[in-house]
């Protein structure tokens, strides 16, 4: 291996023998250097490979400055302070040492890394993540708010939602937020849908009623398995607020509040029969929830058919293939990025 101080003689012996005729080629060769290895040189000086000895930076530590900081970050006064704490402090008493990120630089090597004080490290959370394969193995419900003619005076929406057709299984309107109408609505669910025998699991957010004992024992009895949200992240339960944003979004949403109880509950009732029947879902390929919920295969492939045939008709119009129109086989709630959710999604 030549190092840096060979390469400039090795270049100032080939500059010597081509001004002296020489052939540039036959005198790399001489030195045993590629002909294409001498235009590197010249443009870079420095020794790129990885194992070349390399001169300290200008801008590196003496072992002195290393020690101070040392010694400052663990002065009693700043033992539990952190380097943006500990630079500031030490500039009030006219020392300057460092700047923060060469003090996270020298306490990491130093193997003083890990965080100061009494806080401890922030734990990730895992994905809340399921796997629904057909009906009634994965449900989601939540509570909204619908507004009143009254200011500052709401009735509650509960609502239960099956994630894999997306059809909503059980709603009903109260005046107040309570885990003993939470129960009353899951019991309402599981007779209708006849779930008793089988285990569902139930995902919410953390709120105060979803997290309730009454409702958990209720839970436990009806053989519904509960999942939660991770803190502060609305989106792992987003089934369930998509489809309130469906709701207060849509058409049918009332422009004035609501005058009762009653005529909000006579709203959702229509709603729910306008959403699991007729609205043409865009996560379902635009069946509709029902559809979807009772397997209705050869609805859901007639529009493939009619693709396909317009394409044999009219084949100059078709650059690409026809739209692929199939759902998937499996619905995942807050999916992992792992090779089988990753693949199911690609063949929807």
């Amino acid at each position: 291996m030549i190092n840096a101080s060979d390469r400039g003689e090795a270049m100032k012996l080939i500059d010597e023998a081509v001004c002296s005729g020489a052939r540039q080629a036959l005198a790399c060769r001489e030195l045993g250097v590629a002909a294409r290895t001498l235009p590197r040189w010249r443009s870079n000086p420095r020794d790129g490979r990885v194992g070349a000895v390399r001169l300290a930076p200008a801008n590196k530590l003496s072992d002195e400055a290393r020690h101070a900081v040392l010694a400052a970050a663990n002065r009693h006064d700043c033992a539990s302070l952190t380097p943006h704490q500990i630079v500031p402090k030490l500039a009030d008493e006219g020392i300057y040492l460092a700047s923060e990120s060469t003090f996270y630089r020298v306490l990491k090597a130093a193997g003083l890394g890990q965080r100061r004080g009494r806080s401890t490290a922030p734990v990730a959370r895992p994905l809340t993540t399921h796997k629904a394969t057909g009906p009634h193995q994965l449900w989601c419900w939540d509570i909204t708010w619908m507004p009143t003619t009254v200011r500052g005076k709401y009735v509650y929406w509960y609502m239960v939602k099956d994630i894999y057709s997306r059809k909503l299984i059980v709603n009903e309107v109260h005046e107040t937020e309570s885990s003993t109408h939470a129960c009353t609505l899951m019991a309402r669910g599981c007779l209708r849908e006849q779930t008793a025998l089988k285990p569902v699991v139930l995902h919410s957010d953390n709120g105060r009623v979803m997290k309730g004992s009454s409702l958990l024992a209720t839970m436990f009895e009806l053989n519904l398995e509960p999942s939660y949200s991770r803190p502060r992240v609305s989106n792992d339960n987003a089934y369930a607020e998509a489809l309130f944003r469906t709701a207060k979004y849509c058409p049918m949403w009332p422009e004035k509040p609501f005058d009762t109880r009653a005529h909000a509950r006579a709203w959702v009732i229509r709603f729910v029969a306008w959403y699991n029947e007729e609205h043409r879902h865009s996560g379902l390929k635009y069946v509709t929830p029902s559809q979807r919920h009772r397997g209705e295969k050869a609805l859901m492939g007639r529009p493939a058919t009619l693709y396909e045939n317009a394409k044999v008709r009219h084949p100059a119009r078709w650059t690409r293939g026809v739209r692929n129109w199939r759902l998937p086989n499996a619905v995942f709630l807050n999916p992992e990025r792992n090779p089988e959710s990753e693949k199911i999604q690609a063949a929807a």
